[in-house]
């Protein structure tokens, strides 16, 4: 079994868990650039998150034959730091990048006129550079949210097969199912999705522009969620081209329009090698190319 999972925050989990995930069948997967939990306090600090997910997470990866790409946007949470308004003029330099594969994740926290600003700016950023997006839907309000991103998501012009609106459930979904936009479900015990209820939301909807991604970060989460619900689809009599649908054909699709996609498994680096924040192998020594 091959698995991409489509949304998950490796830079807050261990080495093992990369381990574990490359032994469930984890080929491949995308690293939104999101909130960290400590609130961030300069434009200084995304720079350096930014390259950490341009050079120092796809290594930790391909030590394990996983293929590491990131999405990379101001999150909604801290768009309404007004210290932090200037990642903004921050992001082409970044969106460039042969590793991004998407602006994102961008939406809607507490639906505010600053997640406002944000979200119609990085939209027209997807737009300009030719790259999908990934929508994040708010935890609270959630219907309203959805809602209210679509609208946005219509009057920017952008083409919904263009955007992944994430993070869905049982409410919301019926919302996004006819819009054209893809559909993610993230499987996270407690707050968003189980295994269960996913199986039988594929029963329902069916796999067309579904992806489910384990959203694992660090809070209560598990990288290999993805690697159960796929063991659950065929429990219930899902077979294995569905399972592939969902868990490698429908990610491989939505994030290929960035034409940036690199799906086969990387090269392991040599030993005593790194990478610079562009993705580029480096060794001891050399200097990083700017």
């Amino acid at each position: 079994m091959r698995i991409f999972d489509p949304h998950v925050h490796m830079t807050s989990r261990t080495t093992d868990d990369y381990q574990a995930m490359a032994a469930a069948g984890v080929r491949a997967l995308v690293e939104p650039a999101f909130w960290l939990g400590q609130p961030r306090t300069s434009v200084a600090s995304f720079v350096d998150y930014f390259d950490s997910l341009l050079g120092w997470e796809p290594h930790r990866a391909s030590q394990f034959g996983i293929r590491h790409h990131c999405t990379i946007a101001l999150n909604p949470k801290e768009a309404n730091d007004p210290r932090l308004t200037g990642v903004l003029d921050l992001l082409p330099r970044y969106l460039l990048k042969d590793g991004v594969v998407a602006v994102g994740e961008i939406g809607y926290d507490s639906i505010t006129p600053e997640e406002d600003e944000a979200l119609v700016r990085q939209l027209g950023y997807a737009d300009a550079y030719d790259l999908p997006v990934l929508v994040h839907t708010p935890h609270r309000d959630k219907a309203a949210g959805t809602r209210r991103t679509l609208d946005v998501i219509r009057e920017s012009g952008i083409d919904p097969a263009l955007v992944l609106v994430d993070h869905l459930n049982e409410v919301t979904v019926p919302l996004v199912a006819d819009t054209g936009c893809w559909m993610g479900f993230s499987i996270y015990p407690g707050t968003k999705m189980s295994e269960d209820r996913m199986v039988r939301l594929l029963g329902e909807y069916g796999t067309t522009r579904m992806l489910v991604n384990s959203a694992a970060d660090w809070g209560r989460s598990d990288p290999l969620s993805t690697r159960r619900t796929a063991d659950a689809m065929r429990a219930a009599g899902f077979g294995a081209d569905a399972v592939d649908t969902v868990f490698w054909q429908n990610p491989v699709a939505f994030y290929g329009q960035s034409g940036r996609l690199r799906p086969e498994p990387p090269r392991c680096p040599a030993p005593g090698a790194g990478a610079d924040f562009a993705g580029n192998s480096i060794r001891r020594g050399e200097a990083p190319a700017l």
